[in-house]
């Protein structure tokens, strides 16, 4: 089973970021979203990913120096820059901090997409060599999609595993709801459903009630962290 490429793309427009994860996911591919620089540069120095479709102007700091962060960090994963500013200068100034193709707003998803592909294929999956994700003894085979808890066999179902990926891969953080309305759910507003409750409950009933030791804990206020500590 081929696993779904990652990407990270790191935009504050939400009208241009729902466009582009949208054309993303319609692709099949993994796609995640920082709104600012700061967490484009954490999240893509702790976790792998594929690709990366970075907006030049991103507050909190800003495209390129992520960009120079990344490359000083030795992260090689390659850098679509997007950006407003068409200067010959900029585009030279993008390519020289690190970034691998520059595409000037505004674009056609048609083109990042042909663009992204060109870079993928250049470049070998970055988490190629990742076939499980755990938490002490909590893990999950990506490749036959099985979770299994100090060697016993968890029987979970399409959801729960998604919901169980994405803890697993920003294992230790918090987690909030929005983001895994988001990321698990795909909703771009609070629905004010109880989706978020109803699964974390499920979830907790088969990967920590039949356990001594609980994995998935609730921040009163905050969101949820998957950690083998409290």
């Amino acid at each position: 089973m081929e696993m779904s490429r990652r990407i990270l793309l790191v935009e504050d427009d939400q009208n241009t970021a729902d466009y582009v994860l949208k054309g993303l996911r319609e692709e099949g591919f993994t796609a995640e979203h920082a709104k600012d620089g700061r967490d484009g540069l954490y999240l893509a120095t702790s976790s792998q990913f594929d690709a990366i479709v970075m907006d030049r102007m991103v507050p909190g700091m800003d495209g390129l120096s992520v960009i120079k962060a990344l490359r000083a960090a030795n992260v090689a994963t390659p850098i679509i820059i997007l950006s407003a500013l068409s200067h010959l200068d900029e585009r030279v100034k993008g390519l020289r901090a690190g970034g691998d193709d520059y595409l000037t707003k505004p674009f056609g998803y048609s083109e990042l997409s042909a663009r992204l592909a060109n870079l993928l294929r250049r470049a070998p999956a970055a988490a190629s060599a990742e076939t499980s994700l755990s938490c002490g003894d909590l893990e999950f085979d990506l490749l036959s999609r099985q979770v299994t808890r100090g060697g016993q066999r968890l029987d979970l179902l399409p959801r729960e595993l998604k919901l169980l990926e994405y803890f697993l891969r920003h294992k230790n953080r918090v987690v909030t709801r929005t983001m895994l309305l988001e990321q698990v759910w795909d909703y771009r507003f609070d629905p004010h459903t109880s989706v978020v409750d109803t699964h974390i409950s499920r979830l907790r009933k088969k990967i920590d009630d039949p356990f001594d030791k609980p994995l998935l804990h609730t921040l009163r206020g905050t969101g949820y962290r998957l950690s083998e500590t409290p």
